[in-house]
């Protein structure tokens, strides 16, 4: 009897411990479903953060003489001669009287011992890169570069577009004083002088006219010039984490006028107090303060180039100074025209701001 009695016992424990159990399991659920709202909620928290805080102001014309005055970044060494002739007048040698040539297998088999210069005309397709298209056409990349101004950046070309291919590996050259020669231009890029004035058809000794563009069979561009159009010219500003708050270009007014306004540059979006390293090795030309940028520093590098850094809260460098990727200039702010903290990054050739993604590779991070 006391054994029945003492089985009914137990048994009547086992509902309270499944109650136990559910309410442990239930409280459990309702933290992770908590959990998962609060890292949603702070997802499109930041998400709203990125389109209404961390912006500036887009330009400041006080600024632009600035920009626009020459270049005093040293004077042009023989290599940066070299990589502005590159993009120069294509026409010089695209004219009626060179055979254009459809057929790549032939261009391949009779182009690099040749000294006939012929060109062909090609299609981008769909997945083309510039060094497939390349090896097809049995040239090098640069070859292809040059003879294609408009190919600023390698990332940038788009099915349908028309490029030129010579039939040999070379890059154009156009002079940059008077009475150059075939034997000069072939000193500067080591290259055999018979030949280049062969395929110019002109003597060795050819004086040539300031402005006349000839093809360097075998030369190369410099590195410089290859880093800007794979689009690596300039590092990031910042070393860590930020996220592009606005880009370049027309957007609407941050400061709530409701009209668009044009954006020189692009946001990026941090703490307050994040480093700001210069974008490439440069001479700071000026530093100051702007009602625009607040706090700004204005770096110049070289080949028309130069880079604005605003919004800081702090300026860590001064006029004159020269900067590399690794110097620290100033720290995130918000100063001037700003919405939050920011880093407001302008890149400039030749006194105009230009899309900086086309410059630098903000996938490495």
């Amino acid at each position: 009897m006391k054994k029945m009695v003492f089985e009914k016992k137990r048994n009547s424990c086992m509902p309270s411990k499944m109650s136990y159990y559910s309410k442990v399991f239930i409280t459990c659920s309702a933290s992770i479903v908590c959990t998962a709202g609060i890292v949603i909620g702070s997802t499109l928290a930041v998400l709203h953060v990125n389109n209404t805080n961390g912006q500036g102001g887009g330009s400041d014309p006080k600024l632009s003489m600035i920009m626009s005055e020459s270049d005093s970044f040293g004077k042009l060494t023989g290599s940066d001669m070299e990589a502005d002739s590159e993009a120069l007048g294509l026409a010089a040698l695209m004219g009626e009287d060179h055979d254009v040539t459809e057929n790549a297998a032939s261009l391949a088999d009779s182009g690099n011992e040749s000294t006939t210069l012929t060109y062909t005309s090609y299609r981008v397709k769909k997945g083309d890169m510039i060094s497939l298209i390349a090896d097809a056409y049995n040239v090098t990349t640069d070859t292809i570069y040059s003879a294609n101004n408009t190919i600023t950046n390698s990332r940038l070309i788009q099915p349908g577009q028309y490029i030129k291919i010579p039939s040999m590996s070379g890059i154009l050259y156009t002079t940059k004083k008077e009475n150059e020669t075939p034997s000069t231009i072939a000193e500067k890029y080591s290259i055999d002088a018979e030949r280049c004035a062969l395929v110019n058809k002109m003597d060795v000794n050819s004086q040539l006219k300031m402005g006349t563009t000839v093809f360097v069979p075998g030369a190369e561009m410099d590195w410089e010039t290859k880093l800007e159009i794979n689009g690596d010219l300039f590092k990031l500003p910042l070393h860590s984490y930020f996220y592009i708050s606005s880009r370049w270009g027309w957007r609407p007014d941050p400061f709530g006028s409701g009209r668009r306004s044009y954006h020189g540059g692009i946001d990026m979006a941090c703490p307050k107090g994040t480093p700001i390293y210069s974008a490439k090795a440069g001479r700071v030309v000026s530093t100051g303060y702007s009602n625009v940028y607040g706090n700004y520093v204005i770096v110049s590098h070289g080949q028309g180039y130069k880079t604005l850094y605003g919004h800081m809260t702090r300026i860590l460098t001064s006029n004159g100074s020269f900067v590399d990727t690794t110097t620290k200039i100033g720290l995130v702010g918000s100063t001037g025209a700003s919405t939050g903290p920011h880093l407001h990054f302008t890149v400039y050739k030749n006194g105009k701001s230009i899309n900086p993604t086309n410059v630098v590779n903000f996938a490495k991070r």
